[in-house]
């Protein structure tokens, strides 16, 4: 089987994860996690230099992902356990109370994969800056991964973030932005338009791709 087939199929693996662990509760956040399965299977399978064995929070010597827009956790959910994080019978936990699978990722009950908590949206550019700085620091030459909803982009300290990064001339940090042009309130040009992305970006000193 081919790379790409590879993938393809452990994505409509993850899509049917993300169907059945909302359907069973009842709750969750289904399009962002759908929407979003290719990259995070992508990331976990192919580019992300990461051992599930050796995981650890400080994750010194590899690559880092960090997830802004929490509430498509359970992409993330199905990802890590598919990517050997965890076993996938968990996921039949997702939501349920006193479990390590909440709506949004927490770090309390030591989940591996998870570095910090995440949902409060803005947030997360300004987590992943921090771990290139310490990455730079301890002269580790790994890559820091973030993924953002467009929605969220709608937050002030996410151009704050990112007038710092292009500032400091950041060179170890990607970013995604899941521009999907709807939040939980309509559509995000309805809401608080955004204008140009790929010039605000490019403003700020960043390279688009």
């Amino acid at each position: 089987m081919s790379d790409i087939k590879h993938l393809e199929k452990v994505a409509s693996q993850t899509r049917r994860d993300i169907v059945r662990m909302v359907h069973a509760v009842q709750s969750g956040h289904p399009g962002g996690s759908l929407g979003c399965a290719d990259l995070f299977v992508a990331l976990y399978h192919s580019i992300l230099k990461q051992d599930p064995s050796t995981w650890t929070m400080d994750g010194e010597g590899e690559d880092l992902f960090f997830l802004s827009n929490g509430h498509i956790s359970p992409v993330w959910y199905s990802t890590l356990a598919r990517a050997g994080y965890f076993e996938t019978s968990e996921l039949d936990s997702f939501r349920k109370l006193n479990t390590r699978l909440q709506g949004h990722p927490t770090t309390h009950e030591g989940l591996p994969g998870i570095r910090i908590a995440s949902g409060s949206l803005g947030q997360g550019l300004s987590a992943a800056i921090g771990a290139t700085l310490s990455k730079k620091l301890n002269s580790d030459s790994n890559y820091v991964y973030v993924l953002m909803g467009d929605g969220e982009l709608q937050e002030g300290q996410v151009w704050e973030a990112a007038m710092f990064a292009g500032a400091k001339k950041i060179n170890n940090l990607i970013a995604f932005v899941d521009w999907n042009k709807r939040q939980i309130d309509g559509d995000v040009k309805d809401v608080l338009d955004l204008g140009d992305l790929n010039a605000k970006w490019q403003s700020f000193g960043w390279k688009n791709h």
